[in-house]
């Protein structure tokens, strides 16, 4: 793709960072710098870390590839959030509402893709676990309706893992929940895409951080205007400004309940050039389903709280 030379950075765009602008346009992490930004930002700490760290993901990551994939690069995003966020409101704030805030303005597209990128990430090791658990733990209310949609657990299995064989690209897979139907759908995502109703779908077919409306082969003017433009409802007046949901045209409420990270350097170390497809059914046998459930539930409340809202 050919850039203009005028386009803007996208490394770091805060205005209200109190970082000075020499600093800002460092590329690289350097100790000088980041001492300069309040470390409020961690690497969260995993249901099973201590096992994961020592001896990996049983059958799915060595301990090398479980530091590559979780370790060293949940901890470089991180890092650059600390960077971007550091002395401003944002340096507070949680990696879902980072990306919830700044889904759809461009100018803010390095710090939504590190903020959606860390959350992902830590969606996908969250729901790993230490040893084969099998997919009726997750309960029989949800394995019953998980054979409805799908018509049974196998086609569940099959439609999952060649959805993310097929993915041409590296991003995640996601089984999400409808919260207002309770329907289980699967979902893709790209790059650092998210699949939250809030971020307006952001899935990502292209990366907004190297987008402008000249770029050769990106977005039209038309759709990067549409992309750049801020939906809020700030001084919105009445009852409904309240319940107003910043949902993209079409877009439902959804859940993510489930998602396997398909960027290559999750599996290429241990499995390969040709080992996706071995790492994606590897996954599947470890996947905590414990964990899965009770992101089901947390999608229940949430649906159930949409409905009285309507009330």
């Amino acid at each position: 793709m050919i850039l203009p030379s005028t386009l803007r950075r996208q490394n770091i765009l805060r205005g209200s960072s109190s970082l000075p602008l020499k600093q800002i346009r460092t590329s690289s992490l350097r100790p000088s710098i980041l001492q300069q930004c309040r470390r409020i930002h961690h690497v969260p700490l995993l249901t099973h870390d201590a096992s994961f760290k020592k001896d990996g993901v049983p059958g799915v990551l060595s301990a090398e590839g479980f530091d590559l994939a979780w370790t060293q690069y949940q901890g470089l995003m991180i890092e650059k959030l600390n960077l971007l966020t550091g002395g401003t409101p944002d340096e507070n704030a949680t990696t879902k509402t980072l990306l919830l805030n700044y889904a759809r303005e461009a100018d803010m597209a390095s710090l939504f893709n590190h903020a959606s990128m860390a959350h992902n990430n830590h969606f996908f090791f969250n729901c790993l676990s230490s040893k084969p658990t099998p997919i009726t733990s997750a309960g029989r209310a949800l394995t019953e309706q998980l054979s409805t949609d799908f018509s049974s657990l196998t086609t569940l299995r099959a439609d999952f893992l060649a959805t993310a064989s097929s993915m041409f690209g590296p991003g995640f897979v996601w089984l999400v929940k409808t919260t207002e139907r309770s329907q289980y759908r699967i979902l893709t995502t790209y790059l650092a895409g998210s699949p939250y109703a809030g971020a307006h779908h952001r899935r990502q077919p292209v990366d907004m951080a190297t987008q402008s409306s000249s770029s050769a082969g990106g977005l039209s003017g038309a759709d990067y205007a549409r992309q750049q433009s801020v939906q809020n409802t700030v001084g919105a007046f009445g009852a409904a400004s309240g319940r107003q949901k910043r949902i993209a045209p079409g877009g439902i409420e959804i859940q993510p309940i489930l998602c396997v990270n398909t960027w290559e350097h999750v599996w290429l170390r241990d499995w390969g050039v040709g080992g996706k497809r071995g790492f994606l059914e590897a996954w599947w046998e470890m996947v905590d389903w414990g964990v899965v459930a009770g992101n089901a539930n947390v999608g229940e409340r949430i649906g159930r709280e949409i409905e009285s809202r309507r009330r």
